[in-house]
């Protein structure tokens, strides 16, 4: 690719993108994986689940494929495109096959070896790109936004505790006593093939987002989470380590992984085409 070409998809100038993760206070060995490539526009989270290290190599697998593959179709590619056929994103469209690629291969490996057998994994995964954030999750892993004051949770637990809240049999205050915390409904790698729910949001200069593995949110609650971003967002590292720290003072039952993403300036389509012609330019007096 070009230098010319490089400029277009560049993102590490609008993104500020931190990682923090640990194995909490219970478990030997840390079966979370993170990937984040700012460059390029995206991060990815993933926990996972079955026996002995075979999370571990769940999570592994998603977040080794999911980057690679991610960058390479990305690296010259327009996310912000409308596919013909579908009518959807290419980012979208994208999400959904790189998805697809390492819920295959974790499915088959945990057919081929035994001690991997049942092994799967939760995941998030962001995609920036024009002003835009396209988020795709699976199970109970979660994305949050902090825009000024407010900070909400962007997507929707697959999990059964979510469905009871839903159905009415509990309260959002019973589920944070409930025995059934950790009980997904919707994993990656556990069958064949799987869904992933894929949203599109418009991004602001100044939103910060977080992306955690429930090591997290079942160990502090959500406003003392925003309480720490909301104090330390001039110190992202300082604010994603003062996380973890958190989940492990309250007992870190579980391994406990944080991705945070501040969005630094604009980067609409617009201010793509006004870097391509700067980067022409710069090239032209080379």
């Amino acid at each position: 690719m070009s230098a010319f070409e490089r400029a277009f998809v560049d993102l590490s100038k609008a993104l500020e993108i931190v990682t923090a993760t640990d194995s909490g206070m219970v478990r030997s060995h840390n079966e979370d994986s993170i990937f984040a490539d700012a460059a390029s526009g995206f991060v990815i989270l993933a926990d996972g689940m079955g026996g002995y290290n075979a999370g571990e190599v769940a999570s592994g697998i998603a977040a080794a494929m999911l980057g690679t593959g991610l960058k390479q179709v990305l690296d010259g590619a327009d996310p912000g495109s409308i596919e013909p056929e579908s009518g959807e994103t290419l980012a979208v469209k994208l999400l959904r096959e790189q998805i697809a690629a390492a819920n295959a291969s974790i499915y088959q490996a945990s057919k081929s070896q035994p001690q991997y057998a049942g092994m799967g994994t939760t995941l998030v995964v962001g995609l920036f790109y024009d002003n835009r954030l396209s988020v795709a999750h699976i199970g109970d892993s979660r994305l949050y936004r902090l825009r000024g004051d407010e900070f909400k949770q962007i997507t929707r637990d697959h999990s059964l505790l979510q469905e009871q809240i839903d159905s009415g049999m509990i309260t959002e205050e019973m589920a944070r006593f409930s025995l059934n915390r950790n009980l997904v409904t919707r994993a990656l790698g556990i069958d064949n093939e799987v869904e992933p729910e894929i949203h599109t949001h418009e991004v602001e200069v100044g939103d910060i987002y977080l992306l955690c593995s429930d090591g997290l949110n079942d160990m502090v609650e959500d406003d003392e989470i925003q309480l720490t971003l909301s104090s330390l967002q001039a110190n992202l590292q300082l604010a994603s380590q003062q996380l973890v720290q958190m989940a492990n003072d309250n007992g870190g039952r579980d391994n406990v992984s944080v991705i945070l993403v501040r969005i630094l300036r604009d980067f609409s389509a617009n201010m793509d085409w006004i870097s391509r012609l700067s980067s022409w330019f710069r090239l032209a007096k080379v």
